[in-house]
Formats: structure tokens, C-alpha cells, sequence
């Protein structure tokens, strides 16, 4: 696969969108010092998946996101976007149906990085397979950078192992591996969980059936005893019945006695009533003879006291004949 052209849009000392076209052939860049050469094959190794901070220079990751100058402003997101041309489909085979392959890297800050093949999101790991297929990467030999031949010299075995199998195109492989073997080993994990969730299920199981059980005795007697529940209630309305009709047929009897006392006062009423009419001509009577016996009684009164005056009288009388005769 070649590459056709690297975009870079506030990575570094890009601030602004920037394309860098990739013919055939040898592409040279050339400058002076600090005009951004070196920037230009560290976002090439950014977008295929570097995720060391100081293999980009940089003490964080989001040191690469333009900080701004004097004259513009800093920014808050990097993107370094890399166009190949897969017309001899030589790129995976999950991609040989396109004929240009974008591989997109983003950064924002205080939100990580995010990766995108042909604008769909996928993994940092994806990306690095995806470049180790091709015998490449963000540390293929074929990338140098300032100081990488003086690494290569000093560097240890197994450093100098992993960059034969880079540049061999057996890195991928080697990721690929241990990929499988970190799912085999989630897989085996996951087993063995669903083993210990099978058991502990079949207690669960066990005691559900138990509590079934138990539910359905429990029913069993609840539907016994709300039976002789309604037997109970069907005999005491059956005596509230029975005492309700001797209530009645007694208050049915009290009314007869009341109907009859009604009557015998009525009858004794109008009696009455009968006889206070003969007793008022009686009493008029009585008041008459008692206000004609005081009137005798005052004039008695008045005989005697009569009578006693002239007894005295006379008394008076006769004392004065006698002295007279003397």
C-alpha cells in the first residue's frame, strides 16, 4: 500500500489544516531548523498509534495539540488524518473492498484520544494491527527519527527482536497472538465464572423448587382454610339469620303491645278528659260553698263576739241593780 497524502490540523506547530501530498517517488521536506520537519514523521507515527508521550517529545499526550504563539491562539484539538491507496488491495482483507483507506487518529483535551478507520471508530490496538500487517507501524525501522540510529546501536536484544519482526511484517502476528491469548484467557475466565454462576444458579434452582414447594402447600392449606373459613361464615350468617328473624318477629310483638297501650291510654284519656268536664261544674260549686261557709263563718264570729259584749253588758247591768238595791 502507499501512502497519498498526511493532514494535519492543530498537531504541533500546525495549527491550521495542513495536507502534505505523498507522490511517487522520493518526497523530500526541507527547512531550517524549527520549521517543523520532525513534526511532520512524529504525526505520522501519532496516527498510526504511537502512545508514548516522550517518543512525541512531550512530557503528556495532549502536548501535542498546538499551544498557541503570540499571533494565534492555542487550540483544543488535535487530528492527524493518513489517506492510502488500496487499488492493488493489498491492505487486511476486511478492507479490500475500498480503494482508499483513511486512518484518522483525535485528541482532545481532558478527553483521551479516539481512532477511525474510513471514519468508523475503533481501537488503538486495531489501528496498530492494522499498520503491523503491512510491515509498518509507528516503530517500523523504516521511520527514523533524531537519535533512532544511535537507539538501534545501544539497544538490547529484545529491543532489537521486535524490530526484525517489524520490519519482517511478523509484529502483527505477534500482536495478534497475544490479543488471542488475552481473550482465551478472558474466555477461560468467563468459563470458569459461568461455572461458579452455574452452581451457584442450581442452589438458587434448588432452593426455588424447595420454596415452590413450599409455596404450593402453602397454597394448599390457605385454599383449606379459607374453606372452612367460608363454612364458618356461612353458619354464622346462618345464626345472625336466625337471631335477625326472632329479632323482628319480637319487635313485631312489642309493636302489637305498644298498638294495644296506645289504645287502652286513649281510651283512659278520653275518660278522663269526660270526667274533668263533670268535675268543673264541681269545683265551681265548691268555691262557692267554701267562699258562703267563710262569709258564715265571719258572721258567727261576729254573733259571738256580739254576744260576748252583752254578756258583759249585762253582767255591767246587774252589778249596778244590785248596788242599787243596797
Amino acid at each position: 500500500m502507499k501512502f497519498k497524502n498526511l493532514e494535519m490540523t492543530g498537531f504541533k506547530s500546525f495549527s491550521e489544516k495542513t495536507t502534505i501530498l505523498i507522490e511517487k517517488g522520493l518526497t523530500g521536506i526541507v527547512g531550517p531548523n524549527g520549521c517543523g520537519k520532525s513534526n511532520i514523521v512524529e504525526a505520522l507515527r501519532w496516527c498510526m498509534g504511537e502512545n508514548s508521550a516522550k517518543s512525541m517529545r512531550g512530557s503528556g499526550m495532549e502536548d501535542v495539540i498546538f499551544s498557541g504563539t503570540s499571533n494565534r491562539p492555542s487550540k483544543n484539538i488535535s487530528e492527524v488524518a493518513l489517506l492510502l491507496d488500496n487499488q492493488e488491495k493489498r491492505g487486511p482483507v476486511q478492507y479490500k473492498e475500498f480503494d482508499e483507506i483513511s486512518i484518522k487518529r483525535k485528541i482532545e483535551k481532558d478527553k483521551g484520544s479516539k481512532y477511525y478507520i474510513n471514519d468508523k471508530e475503533v481501537r488503538a490496538r486495531d489501528v496498530q494491527t492494522f499498520f503491523a500487517d503491512l510491515s509498518t507501524g509507528a516503530h517500523s525501522p523504516s521511520l527514523i527519527s533524531q537519535g533512532r540510529i544511535g537507539q538501534l546501536v545501544t539497544a538490547k536484544p529484545i529491543e532489537r527482536k521486535s524490530i526484525l519482526e517489524e520490519a519482517a511484517g511478523i509484529s502483527g502476528i505477534h500482536a495478534r497472538r497475544q490479543e488471542a491469548e488475552t481473550r482465551l484467557n478472558a474466555a477461560e475466565n468467563n468459563l470458569k465464572r459461568a461455572d461458579e454462576l452455574k452452581r451457584q444458579q442450581q442452589k438458587q434452582l434448588d432452593n426455588l423448587k424447595k420454596q415452590a414447594e413450599e409455596a404450593t402447600r402453602y397454597k394448599e392449606i390457605s385454599s383449606e382454610i379459607k374453606k372452612i373459613e367460608a363454612g364458618l361464615y356461612f353458619l354464622k350468617i346462618r345464626d345472625i339469620e336466625k337471631d335477625k328473624k326472632k329479632i323482628q318477629e319480637r319487635l313485631s310483638e312489642l309493636d302489637d303491645e305498644i298498638s294495644a297501650v296506645n289504645i287502652d291510654y286513649n281510651h283512659n284519656n278520653t275518660l278522663l278528659e269526660e270526667e274533668n268536664k263533670k268535675l268543673a261544674p264541681l269545683r265551681d260549686k265548691k268555691i262557692e260553698s267554701a267562699a258562703s261557709l267563710q262569709k258564715l263563718n265571719l258572721d258567727m264570729k261576729s254573733l259571738v263576739e256580739e254576744e260576748s259584749r252583752v254578756k258583759s253588758l249585762q253582767e255591767k247591768l246587774e252589778k249596778s241593780i244590785r248596788k242599787l238595791k243596797f
